[in-house]
């Protein structure tokens, strides 16, 4: 209770973004589908009425979760992405980019992948739909630069190549989720990833360093 006080001199865009947080936190621990505006509410010390004057609806709060995952995980890939020093440097920075962003927000992918916030609202369908088709259209630009640097594979199918980067993302975050204390999501990614590369690149570089 001593930190309500403080909690009623956040700001507007303050509030908003303790509630997304909360959110987040909220589906990691019970998953998408359990978490309700009471609960929101509760894990703040304020009424549901105090999250519906920032928030018209719970879609819109689903809603402005996702659109913060886009923005923060669009912005912590391109910083990845701008460190690199050829395509197939920003592509592995932006990978272990990616799988820090989740370990560190592991709600994030049941958000992204959830059937019961995507089936009912064609906005957040649609939102989410933007974001894979955005990743994946950098992802593939990236592989073509390599292919015109003679980095990776002439014959390579940067488009299919693009959905298996994505793929192995999501496959790493399910296979630890399913084996939660037997394996971890970053030591899986530096398993992984090299493979990738050595799928991708020419022959004559598959044994060059990352």
């Amino acid at each position: 209770m001593s930190d309500e006080p403080v909690r009623k001199r956040l700001g507007a865009d303050e509030r908003r973004e303790e509630i997304i947080r909360v959110t987040l936190e909220l589906a990691a621990e019970q998953g998408v589908d359990g978490v309700t505006t009471e609960d929101m509410a509760k894990a703040m010390g304020v009424t549901q009425g105090a999250v519906f004057r920032h928030f018209p609806s719970k879609d819109a709060i689903w809603l402005a979760v996702m659109q913060w995952v886009r923005d923060r995980l669009m912005a912590v890939l391109g910083r990845a992405a701008a460190q690199g020093r050829d395509p197939l440097d920003a592509l592995q920075r932006m990978f272990f980019a990616h799988i820090e962003f989740i370990a560190d927000h592991p709600a994030i992918p049941r958000v992204l992948t959830s059937k019961h916030l995507h089936g009912r609202n064609t906005v957040l369908r649609q939102l989410v739909t933007d974001i894979m088709l955005g990743y994946e259209a950098k992802i593939a630009g990236l592989l073509s630069d390599a292919q015109a640097q003679g980095l990776a594979r002439a014959d390579l199918d940067t488009h299919a190549a693009a959905t298996l980067y994505i793929g192995m993302i999501q496959g790493l975050v399910l296979q630890t989720s399913i084996l939660r204390g037997k394996r971890t999501l970053t030591s899986e990614a530096a398993r992984t990833f090299p493979v990738y590369l050595q799928a991708i690149r020419p022959p004559f570089i598959q044994g060059a360093p990352s």
